[in-house]
């Protein structure tokens, strides 16, 4: 079976009080390899969804360095001109990333 292809992984989530994603905690890809987690802004997290990049839910395995839990994807929806961050094919009238714990 192969292995899914990601080029990070979310492993938890801080909103605004207005249900905004504020920033997300995510391991990226470098190469064969992670990085350590980086906190990454709103408007990175957009562009490197806009660019192609493909994000999933998870957790890294304890030992096993690269080696993650995942599930579900994350995914970049417009809604009446607004961008918004959700998981698999949720429709939403704002930010949601289900199955994120928040910070």
């Amino acid at each position: 079976m192969a292995k899914d292809k990601y080029d990070g992984v979310v492993e938890a989530v801080h909103y605004k009080s207005e249900g905004v994603v504020e920033w997300v905690r995510a391991y990226l890809r470098r190469g064969a390899i992670f990085s350590d987690h980086v906190l990454i802004p709103r408007a990175d997290f957009v562009s490197l969804l806009k660019s192609g990049r493909k994000f999933v839910i998870g957790q890294r395995t304890p030992y096993l360095g690269g080696t993650f839990e995942t599930s579900l994807a994350i995914n970049l929806i417009s809604i009446e001109e607004r961008e918004l961050i959700v998981t698999g094919d949720r429709s939403s009238s704002r930010d949601d990333l289900a199955g994120v714990p928040i910070i």
